[in-house]
């Protein structure tokens, strides 16, 4: 099948008084229609801005330096800003953490889907009102005819984020980037949201990149997973591989830390340090600091070792949990 999305070596640095910060450091990865990823990683790893630079929405002192970014095999990396801003939002949208911040109060909710509508379509303003109806029905709001007469603040925080979401799926993009959408939420309307992202993506065949610090979200809705650490992919693979048998030990430290119905009473452990600064970030292993399995090895450049559909970032991998147990 043939990628909606292709993504190398991406590059995105901000200069700053102190120097140049490398918030995203060569990048790659592909994503298929229909197919669901998710890229996580503790705070300051580079997941959002590299969300933020799929979409070209990177802003000075930020700037994406290298690599290449192809939506439908176009390259959009190095594209005008005026033919990016057609691409965006009808071939490629964006789900935020928080509606509120992204949802005008002053103006209803259909006339917000209808100016986003009309950014890319022309319309008849019947044909708009069905179609916005049709987008909020589709994610789950009951009633949506009268809802596009509401106001953000007459919804509850997960029914803003539905909002959010028919807005996104106006267009019906090709690929849809969701940027810690359910963060905010309570667990069970959390799980209302994952449900129904998942249906939206195998109905529309959306193409979804889920970005989280959660695994147990990730888990629930990602079929792969992208694991991000001081602004490089650190592991990649299908998510039961990865989450049951982690090759890197950053992504054995995350899932350390979850807490587990299986271990009642036990001390939830945490990966000691923290992350390196972006500002000078060594040529060796960046969490070498941090690592129990560092040697002298760690301390060249670590490229990506690829195995399979499995592929890590370390000179000690991890062995197969069976091996774990057994020595």
């Amino acid at each position: 099948m043939n990628p909606v999305l292709e993504v190398r070596d991406l590059q995105t640095s901000f200069a700053t008084h102190a120097g140049t910060v490398k918030a995203v450091d060569g990048v790659s990865f592909s994503l298929a229609a229909g197919e669901i990823i998710g890229l996580v990683g503790e705070s300051g790893s580079g997941k959002s801005v590299t969300g933020f630079s799929l979409l070209g929405l990177i802003e000075a002192p930020g700037r994406i330096v290298g690599g290449s970014v192809r939506l439908k095999g176009e390259e959009l990396v190095g594209m005008p800003a005026r033919a990016l801003r057609q691409r965006r939002g009808r071939d490629m949208a964006m789900i935020f953490q928080d509606p509120i911040a992204t949802l005008n109060p002053l103006l209803t909710i259909g006339t917000q889907m209808e100016m986003a509508l009309a950014a890319h379509e022309k319309l008849s303003t019947r044909a708009m009102r069905a179609r916005c109806a049709e987008a909020l029905a589709q994610v789950g709001i009951p009633s949506p005819r009268d809802r596009l007469s509401a106001y953000p603040h007459q919804f509850s925080g997960g029914m803003r984020q539905r909002v959010a979401i028919a807005i996104a799926l106006l267009h019906r993009p090709a690929v849809i980037i969701a940027d810690e959408p359910t963060t905010a939420l309570d667990v069970s309307i959390q799980a209302q949201i994952v449900s129904q992202m998942k249906h939206l993506a195998r109905e529309f065949g959306v193409g979804l990149i889920w970005i989280s610090h959660d695994l147990a979200v990730v888990s629930a809705i990602a079929s792969r997973i992208l694991v991000m650490y001081a602004g490089r992919l650190v592991e990649q693979g299908p998510t039961a591989s990865v989450l049951h048998d982690p090759r890197h030990p950053y992504t054995r430290g995350l899932l350390d830390s979850l807490p587990s119905s299986t271990r009642p009473g036990s001390r939830l452990r945490q990966i000691p340090g923290g992350m390196p600064s972006l500002l000078d970030l060594p040529a060796s292993c960046a969490f070498l600091a941090r690592c129990d399995h560092a040697s002298t090895a760690c301390q060249a450049p670590v490229p990506m070792e690829h195995t399979g559909d499995r592929a890590w970032r370390c000179r000690h991998p991890l062995g197969p949990l069976a091996e774990r147990r057994a020595s």
